[in-house]
């Protein structure tokens, strides 16, 4: 089970003879760091391993391959499925983190970084990376994990390059509003994490969030522009696409693995969102 709490500050240790944080890990996919914020940049490739992903008020489903941009001060986490990982329940990914000082001192220090580095600057919300850049970033990202230190200080300096004149990135999460509708959002999203894979009621989620059944339903709507119900449905037909595409799991086992305990229920609920069944659909993805 995942519980989202409230955002918790996290300060990064960089080494003295360093002027960045590399991190590459192997671990169980339920050792990932739970949802923080810091003041500092950070650049998070998955290699292996999916889930669901919070960066300020967003929350959607991510897959292996991703890399994430996430400038300073946005409450981030990464939910990773325990049913989707390689061997002995492990995931791997990479993340690099420098201070906001660090990207001053390139722009002081080398010219040549000074539009790169102003570009880089002003993005305030979460990136993923895309088209042609993603490939390329990954190779970058990868290659750090064998280089010494200053190998690795080069290569980071050509992905600040590279990700600053990218144009094709998606926007991925906003800093939460500071507003009481924005928190309760937040809890839905909470609720929705924790609760997706179990048989949920309109009044346990409205009981969660501190309201009655009928306000939440109307607040729900007005905030999202479809009910909970739909809303819950779609986040668990993409968890079931991820199970799909990266697991051996059986049609029947995923169905109750998201939270649908009648299979043809699932499956006409897939086929709509989708245009195709679980099946046709996994067959697609080999």
């Amino acid at each position: 089970m995942k519980n989202i709490e409230k955002a918790k500050y996290c300060h990064t240790d960089i080494d003295k003879d360093k002027s960045f944080f590399f991190d590459h890990v192997h671990i169980v996919w339920n050792e990932q760091i739970s949802f923080h914020q810091s003041n500092d940049w950070e650049l998070s490739y998955v290699i292996t391993g999916s889930g669901t992903r919070v960066i300020g008020d967003n929350m959607e489903t991510f897959s292996k391959g991703e890399i994430i941009l996430l400038p300073p001060n946005l409450a981030h986490g990464w939910y990773f499925d325990e049913n989707v990982h390689y061997k002995h329940g492990k995931i791997e990914n990479i993340t690099i983190i420098f201070p906001d000082s660090f990207l001053d001192k390139c722009a002081n220090t080398f010219p040549e970084l000074q539009t790169s580095v102003k570009r880089l600057k002003e993005i305030s919300k979460g990136m993923s990376l895309k088209g042609k850049l993603l490939p390329l970033i990954q190779r970058l990202m990868h290659s750090m994990i064998s280089q010494n230190n200053m190998e690795q200080l080069t290569t980071l300096l050509q992905i600040i390059s590279h990700i600053s004149s990218d144009t094709e990135m998606q926007i991925v999460g906003f800093r939460e509003r500071q507003s009481r509708k924005a928190d309760k959002l937040q809890e839905v999203h909470r609720f929705m994490l924790t609760h997706y894979q179990e048989k949920i009621t309109l009044d346990d989620v409205a009981k969660y969030v501190g309201m009655n059944s009928s306000s939440f339903c109307s607040f729900f709507k007005r905030e999202k522009g479809m009910s909970f119900f739909t809303a819950l449905n779609e986040y668990r037909i993409k968890c079931s696409c991820i199970m799909l595409c990266e697991t051996a799991m059986t049609i029947s086992e995923i169905s109750a693995a998201v939270g649908f305990n009648d299979i043809p229920y699932f499956n006409r609920t897939f086929k709509k969102m989708m245009r195709v069944s679980p099946k046709e659909y996994r067959l697609d993805s080999i």
